[in-house]
């Protein structure tokens, strides 16, 4: 008997796709200076937050697609919010990219991330997720402090 899974490779990536284009509604929502420049309690800004995910998504994807661990990098020249919108469209294609080399076969395999953190694939790319949620949740914070409305959590798509 064969059993179809809860949710489907195709399903998972959609789902972290549909994530990725809420959090660009939210630095589009961001005033240019605020989205460089303001934070609360010691946070970083929403700008270093989403760079931290640029840094992250594509080159830990690449990495498990290419059995090819780079150190974690973190170093980003964004300055503008244009330029950081485009980086980010510039890394969507390139997730779909590696995440469908990545044969569901290996979702279980260990791999050791940036040097540092070996989870199985799986878990490696939950976290990419949670992590981005998590950090949107920061900016949405942000946005609530500068009296400006974040997107709605559920337009995802």
């Amino acid at each position: 008997m064969s059993t179809k899974p809860i949710i489907t490779k195709d399903e998972m990536l959609q789902h972290w796709l549909a994530h990725r284009g809420l959090t660009r509604k939210a630095i589009e929502k961001f005033p240019e200076k605020e989205l460089f420049e303001f934070s609360i309690g010691g946070m970083r800004t929403f700008a270093d937050l989403a760079k931290e995910l640029l840094a992250i998504a594509v080159p830990g994807l690449k990495a498990i697609a290419t059995n090819e661990a780079e150190p974690f990098n973190p170093g980003s020249s964004i300055q503008t919010k244009a330029a950081l919108l485009q980086h980010w469209d510039e890394a969507t294609p390139k997730i779909t990219e590696y995440f469908n080399q990545i044969p569901e076969e290996r979702f279980h395999e260990k791999f050791k991330l940036f040097g540092e953190y070996e989870l199985t694939i799986i878990n490696h790319i939950l976290y990419f997720i949670d992590n981005e949620i998590h950090h949107r949740g920061q900016g949405y914070v942000y946005l609530r402090a500068l009296q400006i409305e974040p997107p709605f959590f559920w337009d995802r798509y």
